[in-house]
């Protein structure tokens, strides 16, 4: 997971920032601590999911970075095992809702019962009062009951009849929809789909792969026998400690030229939106972290920008036509940006 890399020199962030091709400045030894961190959940969650070691690398920068995820794959490809799993390894609370068109905003964020014996209203939580809340089918729960995810989902509470609950920390939503049976679906608004810090895919497995899987599962499913390798408390402090992560001003610049090319782009109706720029960022701190590095290349940047960007981005009708993808018009957009070097002494 993590490369071996010269470690950087001790600097202030000012003077290595105003120096050209200077190395950025050291972090203390927390990107090692975030990186091992990781390595230890993702290689115990390899136990019970097989062959999906880069969307579990991209999970877990999803986590550190405090965002939220978007599942779109056919069924049957673990989407729900990933959920379990993870929330398993750091030993944190796990629920699961599954999304009908007859489900109510109050069967997720919960809703006051009168108890008769004390004649006052008591407040029933709803399975979102969780850690880790796995939305099952979320296209088709109605545009009511999906929008009552918005506020936990962006501010980590809920609010019902008036008072405002805050939820547990680390908050995780894992969304997942089916991108082939459209039929009876409410497709989810570009202002809710921007909430989802990423969108990936699982894919079908190999047949290596699905082999494998065939004898891990012969005597019972392997996610039901996994401890946890880590705590709720280490994840948030690997949280904060991404934030500490440094970006050179050219790796920056380098990130704005992205965003700033896809709302001027002739194939994009709509471009990625200032929580596209701050998503970018904040990934490629917890991508470069991961990695064991306290400072960001750009290729920590690219490794991110397809699952950070592509469900943010509205093509054009007739682009559409012409069977352009959001991915070809990333591609481009990167091809045509210089990128900035950072060097490494």
């Amino acid at each position: 997971m993590s490369p071996s890399e010269p470690k950087p020199p001790t600097a202030s962030p000012k003077t290595a920032a105003s120096q050209p091709g200077s190395r950025p400045p050291a972090n203390s030894a927390s990107p090692a601590v975030v990186g091992e961190l990781t390595k230890r959940i993702i290689g115990n969650v390899e136990h019970a999911i097989v062959g999906k070691r880069k969307q579990l690398v991209l999970s877990m920068v999803a986590w550190l970075s405090g965002g939220h995820i978007l599942l779109e794959d056919v069924p049957g490809v673990a989407k729900t095992m990933l959920a379990r799993a993870m929330a398993k390894s750091l030993g944190c609370k796990f629920k699961r809702v599954q999304c009908t068109p007859d489900l109510l905003p109050t069967d997720v964020t919960g809703t006051s019962i009168f108890n008769q014996k004390t004649s006052e209203f008591e407040f029933r939580p709803g399975p979102v009062f969780t850690q880790v809340l796995l939305a099952d089918e979320i296209n088709r729960a109605t545009p009511r009951t999906q929008a009552s995810l918005l506020e936990a989902m962006a501010e980590g509470r809920v609010t019902v009849d008036g008072t405002t609950h805050t939820l547990e920390k680390p908050f995780l939503v894992i969304a997942t929809q089916n991108p082939v049976d459209h039929e009876g679906t409410f497709p989810l608004p570009e202002a809710q789909l921007d909430r989802f810090l990423m969108r990936f895919n699982l894919g079908y497995p190999s047949m290596e792969e699905e082999m494998r899987m065939l004898d891990l599962l012969q005597f019972g499913h392997p996610v039901d026998s996994l401890q946890s390798v880590a705590s709720a408390k280490e994840l948030l402090e690997s949280q904060t400690e991404i934030r500490k992560v440094h970006v050179d001003p050219r790796v920056r610049q380098y990130i704005l030229q992205i965003i700033s090319q896809t709302r001027s782009h002739e194939d994009l109706a709509l471009g990625g939106s200032p929580r596209a720029t701050i998503a970018l960022f904040r990934c490629s701190q917890a991508m470069a972290a991961i990695r064991g590095r306290g400072f960001v290349q750009p290729d920590d940047v690219k490794k991110i920008i397809s699952p950070v960007l592509n469900h943010r981005l509205i093509l054009r009708p007739e682009s559409r036509l012409r069977q352009v993808t959001t991915e070809s018009v990333v591609d481009e957009i990167i091809g045509d940006i210089a990128v900035p070097t950072i060097e490494a002494k």
